[in-house]
């Protein structure tokens, strides 16, 4: 899955989308990077890694709850058959 792929299917994506970090009244721009964003509604992080890692589940969660969206997929394209490598998130 990728952003021409979701782009060509007629969906609207964002790719590394700039997230900006909010505390009290310090706000830094780019805190973080979303690396999909389709339809403003669901967050796609990509991963080529051993396995994944609670690190891994906590960056996406933070990506959901600092962008307000509420579906996450997180994806490691380090696997034999892609189904395993896709974990599905909802806040």
């Amino acid at each position: 899955m990728s952003f021409y792929e979701i782009s060509a299917a007629g969906y609207f994506v964002e790719k590394e989308k700039p997230l900006p970090l909010v505390y009290e009244t310090v706000k830094l721009d780019i805190g973080y990077r979303i690396d999909l964003l389709v339809e403003n509604k669901l967050v796609i992080e990509t991963k080529a890694v051993e396995a994944l890692a609670d690190i891994h589940t906590a960056q996406i969660l933070t990506y959901l709850k600092l962008s307000g969206n509420r579906l996450g997929l997180l994806i490691n394209f380090n696997v034999a058959l892609l189904k395993n490598g896709i974990k599905r998130l909802v806040l």
